[in-house]
């Protein structure tokens, strides 16, 4: 499920007979749930207004999805290979490693 950039998972409580769902691509918790699918899909997306209410009334940035930007912390030598081994490739280490981890 997808709403307003932020997207969810969702799984069915067998026992509880309920749906439960979180946003996976924030790093704040953002949860829902709902009986059916039309309860569901409203409970969603009252979460995440109701997320970005919260943080505008506090005055803080809410965490955005993910933007594609990460920072790994590797060995200096590692680093050293991986650049000289995307020169010879033609790309920048970003392009590199993006071809490397996409595989």
């Amino acid at each position: 499920m997808k709403y307003k950039g932020y997207e969810a998972v969702v799984q069915f409580d067998e026992d509880a007979n309920i749906f439960h769902g979180e946003v996976i691509n924030t790093r704040d918790v953002i949860t829902f749930q709902g009986t059916s699918v039309k309860e569901l899909k409203k409970a969603f997306e009252e979460s995440v207004e109701d997320y970005l209410a919260f943080c505008e009334e506090r005055g803080e940035e809410p965490d955005k999805p993910f933007s594609g930007n990460f920072v790994v912390r590797i060995r200096p030598d590692l680093h050293r290979r991986l650049y000289a081994q995307a020169k010879k490739a033609g790309k920048s280490l970003n392009a590199f490693i993006e071809e490397r981890l996409s595989q």
